[in-house]
């Protein structure tokens, strides 16, 4: 489902304990009657008068009122009839407690189904079974399965175990740190980690979400509540390596990198990142000023800066001067080496110094115990200086005595504060490395550096060819036809059917040439020597041919020959040997790998991995994460072509977009040198084509179906598509066009341009809940002018959406606005949005015009007169969509 009544489980009005006897039924309703919850709470027990010091009822249909949230106790083969009376009461939540263990496979699964079915007539949202309760203390709701209270604070934490959310209760109390939330999910069987964190996204009291997960469901949708979630807020994940029976961790890893998550190795870590959380909004870049009286602290602090990717502050002229008086002669400019003498007045003197100097993003201030030098004076001194300082100030101050005092006084003021200056190193360079990612995410892929047009068709009857024969994979020449097909540049391939043949075409080759001969039982063809390299005439093509069938022939005589391969022994010539390919992602579906090929690709490990589909802006990231690409990028000797490889990428994302057979492909090798690549060897296996093809990828990608060429009234063609990346300098070019009026009727604000961001938000949508559609002229996207752009954005229940317009003044008076509304209506309505709203300025006739002739209700704002709300039903519209 979606956020649909989530406010009832984590914000309601009434709650009802439903218990018998039940697991943990004490414990929760004790936790609820002393969290001051404002709302009745009314236990309803059959066999006992009150409970907790609440009276209790007899049953469902005896309570005063109907309750917003129930929680079940009782045994788990009661739920689905007690989910049905409460629907029937009115209930809108339900907390299931009741655990799944003991019971057989076949009835969990059966009890599940029974109480999906029986909550779905009422829309009644269940979080469990399994779940050990939630606390949200801004609510004053805790139904926990545990004996603590939890502070309030501004970080939601959800977790898939309820020892690691008891955990980080514990820490927390102790540390004097606290959440908005803290969830366990139990088993997921409707509310699951996607609900929450939609949920999570738009409440404006968690500044950020901690996420502790194992596995997950639906990755279509988590990864569409998850990149949301992260463009607004930091998202923090922490995950074990290896957990049964999941896609391994490299999948789990470029998942998170894709939708902009920040990943923790450990629970240490991720309860770290609490602090520095705090200080977020401050960290804008990695340049790190260390300031202490401990130069062998600092100088291990900064190898952990170089670890995680991060830079030294390079420090003014003035910084240095200011500096020189409180530092030995001898000492580095940064660290700031106070000595081990250095006092408060020390530490402030050069605190001001170095927050005044442009060249530094962070501080980071370490206090080492030391006989000199008051570490409470030294904290009293930062802390002074925070309400005039705009950079993030972490500190450390290690001692778990004389460090304690300290560390307290900073922890009140809300100053990220480590007992190591390593962990305050490490913590400050992940909240860069998630601002790196979100820019990253961000930022405009260039267009394609040559016009893309796959032959689907032809690859298609390639591989409906050998499904039909009964075969499970393409042979050797059938997959370079198929790389072909998708522009992929290979190495000339010929078919022989016979050793004659062979001969023939190696006369017409290089001089020297490649021999392989086509079985589909890759055993025989290992025994017969099926590979023949550097034959140097068509005699010697002929015997090595002969040769290998007679052998195929002798050891295997059942085996098919489909003939042979030839390809001219092509020089290397600097070329680097990598490899592209497609494998299985589990849950996450096929996902495209890069990295060093060769032989013994599996033994460098030197891999990395991608979810398609891909721009070459994701293509480049993906190459980034290996080893290799260092090598590719930098090396002045052996130059590659790394937009041609980026192409490649591009061009296999696309063939698994396309191809829902494509079950694996290795291109190994692929060379690359300055020229660019080919492809020799490919390999490429099928499996039966899926009924819904496009579910099988964790990401919608481009609905190529949605294109339409329209004529307008004085004879231009225009083509109308989904918004891509790569429209975003015409659609800032668009805004350039437009009148200042323009502007401000579709922004509700003057601005004379649209920022990066702006642009971006507009551009890079998820298909899966977001559709923006462009009319656009000739030309690859980013080249083809944006003559008009309508934007639909649904809420996650996907039952109302809201539209925006811009057209070009241009083109105004032609029907363009009406052509991409009704186009955008007809969008919604296949998509089952109910409702299609929108706020449109009074002065603007024009649009209230158009609206009113789509059908559109318009309705005065209540609150600004200067404002209209318009509203469509898609229900009771018999609107007709050219």
């Amino acid at each position: 489902m979606t956020i649909r009544n989530l406010d009832a489980l984590f914000k309601p009005d009434t709650v009802a304990l439903i218990c018998n006897g039940g697991h943990g039924e004490e414990i929760i309703a004790r936790n609820l009657m002393s969290s001051g919850f404002k709302g009745p709470i009314m236990p309803v027990d059959a066999k006992r008068e009150a409970l907790a010091g609440a009276l209790t009822y007899r049953d469902i249909a005896s309570l005063p009122l109907p309750p917003a949230l129930a929680i079940i106790t009782r045994p788990l083969r009661e739920a689905p009839a007690l989910i049905r009376q409460l629907g029937e009461r009115g209930a809108r939540a339900a907390l299931l407690v009741s655990e799944t263990r003991g019971l057989p496979p076949a009835e969990r699964a059966a009890l599940g189904q029974a109480i999906l079915d029986a909550a779905q007539p009422y829309l009644l949202r269940v979080l469990g079974p399994g779940s050990q309760g939630f606390n949200v203390p801004r609510s004053h709701l805790n139904v926990c399965l545990n004996h603590q209270p939890l502070l309030p604070g501004e970080i939601a934490f959800i977790t898939e175990s309820g020892t690691i959310g008891q955990t980080a209760l514990d820490l927390g109390n102790h540390h004097g740190f606290g959440f908005s939330h803290l969830i366990h999910l139990g088993d997921s069987l409707d509310v699951d980690l996607a609900d929450v964190l939609d949920y999570l996204a738009g409440d404006y009291h968690s500044r950020a979400i901690l996420l502790y997960l194992e596995h997950i469901g639906d990755a279509r949708k988590f990864m569409s509540a998850a990149r949301r979630a992260a463009r607004i807020k930091p998202v923090i994940v922490l995950k074990p390596r290896r957990y049964p029976e999941e896609p391994d961790d490299a999948v789990y890893a470029a998942a998170f990198r894709r939708a902009g998550l920040l990943r923790v190795d450990d629970s240490d870590e991720l309860l770290q990142m609490i602090e520095v959380l705090k200080a977020a909004k401050r960290v804008h870049n990695d340049r790190l000023a260390i300031l202490g009286n401990s130069s062998s602290m600092s100088l291990l602090a900064t190898d952990t800066l170089y670890r995680f990717g991060g830079r030294l502050a390079q420090f003014s002229e003035a910084t240095q001067q200011g500096l020189e008086p409180l530092i030995e002669s001898d000492a580095l400019p940064n660290p700031v080496d106070l000595g081990d003498q250095a006092d408060a007045d020390a530490y402030g003197r050069a605190l001001d110094l170095v927050l005044a100097d442009p060249g530094v993003d962070g501080v980071l201030v370490v206090k080492t115990p030391s006989v000199l030098g008051d570490t409470t004076a030294v904290a009293d001194a930062l802390i002074r200086r925070l309400p005039a300082s705009r950079h993030c100030i972490i500190a450390s101050f290690p001692g778990p005595q004389t460090g304690a005092d300290a560390r307290r006084r900073l922890l009140e003021r809300q100053v990220p504060t480590y007992e190591t200056a390593s962990a305050a190193v490490r913590a400050f360079m992940r909240i860069v490395q998630y601002k790196r990612n979100q820019a990253l995410l961000m930022e405009t892929p260039p267009s394609l550096s040559e016009e893309f047009t796959p032959d689907v068709a032809a690859a298609r009857a390639l591989i409906a060819q050998a499904l039909n024969d009964g075969r499970g994979s393409l042979n050797e020449y059938e997959a370079i036809q198929l790389l072909a097909a998708y522009g992929v540049p290979v190495a000339e391939t010929r078919l022989a059917r016979s050793p004659d043949e062979a001969a023939a075409m190696a006369a017409q080759l290089h001089p020297l040439v490649a021999l392989k001969i086509m079985t589909p039982e890759a055993v025989a063809k290992s025994r017969v020597g099926g590979v023949a390299r550097y034959l140097g005439s068509p005699d010697a093509v002929r015997q090595a041919a002969t040769a290998m069938l007679t052998q195929l022939r002798d050891v295997a005589p059942a085996a098919r020959f489909n003939g042979f391969v030839l390809q001219p022994m092509v020089a290397r010539d600097g070329a680097y040997e990598l490899t592209v390919g497609v494998r299985a992602g589990g849950g996450f579906g096929p996902v495209i790998y890069f990295g060093q090929g060769g032989a013994e690709t599996e033994a460098i490990d030197d891999l990395a991995y991608g979810l398609p589909p891909l721009n070459l802006h994701l293509a480049r990231e993906i190459m980034a994460q290996t080893r290799i690409y260092q090598r590719l990028r930098y090396s002045l000797l052996r130059r590659a072509n790394l937009n041609a490889l980026a192409l490649t990428l591009v061009k296999v994302s696309q063939m698994v977009v396309d191809l829902s057979e494509l079950a694996e492909l290795d291109i190994n090798p692929l060379w690359v040198n300055a020229r660019g690549v080919v492809a020799l060897d490919v390999r490429v296996r099928l499996t039966p084509p899926t009924d819904v093809p496009i579910q099988r990828l964790a990401i919608r990608p481009y609905p190529k179906d949605l294109e339409e060429t329209v004529a307008l009234p004085n004879g231009r063609e225009l083509l109308l598509r989904p918004v891509l990346p790569e429209d975003e300098p015409s659609l800032q070019a668009l805004a350039l066009r437009a009148s200042p009026e323009d502007l401000r009727r579709r922004f509700f604000q003057p601005i004379r341009e649209l920022s990066h961001d702006l642009a971006a938000t507009l551009t890079q949508i998820d298909y899966h809940r977001e559709m923006a559609l462009v009319a656009v002229g000739p030309g690859l996207p980013g080249k083809a002018e944006v003559y008009g752009i309508i934007n639909l954005s649904a809420d996650p229940n996907n039952e109302r959406a809201e539209y925006s317009i811009l057209v070009d003044r241009a083109l105004m008076g032609l029907g363009l606005g009406n052509r991409l509304m009704r186009r955008i209506i007809h969008y919604a309505r296949a998509r089952g949005i109910q409702e299609i709203y929108g706020e449109v300025l009074t002065e603007n006739k024009p649009m209230l015009q158009m609206n009113r002739a789509l059908g559109f209700a318009v309705h005065n704002d209540r609150d600004d007169p200067g404002l209209k709300h318009v509203v469509l039903s898609l229900h009771h519209t018999g609107l007709s969509i050219g």
